[in-house]
Parts: C-alpha cells; structure tokens; sequence
C-alpha cells in the first residue's frame, strides 16, 4: 500500500499500487477538500531514483538515520540525518525544519527536538536537546529539561509525544 498527500490540505489517501503499472497516471480526488490531482507511477527516464542517488554517495556521509514509528497507525519513516542540528518535528507544509516527520500525531510540536550531529577527536556524536517543545522529548523514558544534553548511541529510543524516534548508526562508525 502507498500514501499520497493531497496538495490543498496536506490528508494522506492510501491505494495499492500493484494495481497499477510503471508509467501509468492516476487521478485522485481528496475526500477532505475535493481536490483532484495526478501522479505517475513508477520512475521518470530523465531523474535518477532516491536509491540510485544515494548508491552514488560515498559511503562516509552516511552518518545515520533515525527509524520514526507512529505508534498509533504504525507507520514507519526512516529518516537520514545530516551533519549538524537535525531539527525533528510534525510536518506542516511552510515549516522550516530539516527533519519533518509525517505525522497526524497532535502532541508532536512542529519544531520538537534537535539531534546535533558533530565530529569531536576523530568520532561521531549525536547529541540530543529539546527544542522546547510543549509535552517533552523523552529519553529511554526520562523526561529532558530544556538545558538537558545527552549524547546518543545506536539503538537509543526517544519519544516525542506518542511517536518512537530510533537512532540507527552507520556500520562504520
């Protein structure tokens, strides 16, 4: 099953695309604001797929990803994490975050928590703040204050309102 999001109001609508061949255009029209709007399935001969991209990067600026889990529908995202502060939150369409993860879940704030990713003697970090946010960002089930750092390590669980964030570190690191 694949989700498209209506472009007018931002609702998910769920087909199944093996339905449906390479190449083939759909029309949907959102149940929400009933607008219609197209998509083609498959992969454009002129644009390189996300996979290929990412196979032509070299394998050191794959620094890590965080696994995101909606724990109430159960949808996963990974999400890849740059160098630098990684700023997690709920996607709104004009947010200016660099890490907007897909959600319906409300106690998600549109700027949650930050993953600074740093060089420091030769190795990784991943350190982890709050925002602020207004219901917390928890660390393996410990609420963070707002002045609160905490260095990060592969596996490590953060829930930012009823949403699990896993880090999952690059092999090489």
């Amino acid at each position: 099953m694949k989700r498209v999001r209506c472009p007018k109001c931002n609702n998910f609508i769920t087909f199944d695309e093996k339905q449906y061949e390479d190449g083939q255009q759909l029309v949907f029209e959102c149940p929400d604001c009933r607008k219609q709007f197209g998509i083609r399935l498959g992969t454009s001969s002129v644009h390189k797929t996300r996979d290929e991209e990412e196979q032509e990067l070299p394998a050191a600026n794959d620094i890590g990803s965080i696994v995101v889990v909606e724990n109430v529908f159960h949808y996963k995202q990974v999400l890849p994490l740059v160098m630098g502060d990684n700023v997690f939150g709920r996607f709104v369409k004009g947010t200016s975050i660099n890490q907007p993860i897909e959600t319906v879940d409300p106690s998600v704030d549109t700027r949650h928590c930050i993953i600074r990713v740093q060089r420091h003697k030769g190795q990784l970090q991943y350190i982890l703040r709050d925002a602020p946010s207004n219901t917390g960002t928890f660390y393996m089930n410990e609420i963070l204050r707002d002045v609160d750092r905490v260095q990060l390590h592969d596996g490590d669980i953060i829930t930012i309102g009823a949403t699990t964030l896993i880090l999952r570190l690059n092999e090489d690191e």
